[in-house]
């Protein structure tokens, strides 16, 4: 029926349905940037359409890129392209759970924490291990 043969929309669209596949178009898509470790392929209002397929959905970007390598930045960034700066600093959660294990001081916990890379794990032993050389 499809190879070869008149491709009618219609047709197409109904065996799509029998198949179990629908797909919709994205509107108002102004970019899709798609960054690889060295380049960003990035494309200027394409066309974006979702197909799901037993639940699961692809998305299909049907336009023209301009590939750039990575460290370019583009001309005009907008404040919703730069990614938020993580918190300095370790977690509140991280801090908590090493004061409650290692029965330490607000700031003995931060500076362990913050010699042992944020690991809450290596903190704790840090902090044990020193009242051990210490003496309690």
């Amino acid at each position: 029926m499809l190879p070869g043969g008149a491709r009618n929309e219609r047709q197409m669209q109904l065996m799509m349905r029998r198949l179990g596949m629908k797909t919709e178009p994205v509107d108002g898509v102004e970019e899709v940037i798609v960054r690889t470790r060295d380049t960003e392929h990035v494309f200027q209002a394409p066309e974006v359409t979702i197909l799901t397929v037993q639940g699961v959905r692809t998305y299909q970007v049907v336009g023209t890129p301009v590939v750039r390598p990575r460290s370019a930045q583009p001309a005009a960034a907008s404040p919703t392209a730069t990614a938020p700066a993580p918190p300095s600093g370790p977690s509140e959660e991280d801090i908590e759970l090493v004061m409650e294990q290692a029965n330490a001081e607000r700031s003995e916990a931060v500076a362990a924490l913050k010699e042992v890379d944020g690991a809450p794990a290596e903190a704790i032993l840090r902090i044990l291990s020193r009242r051990g050389d210490g003496g309690g």
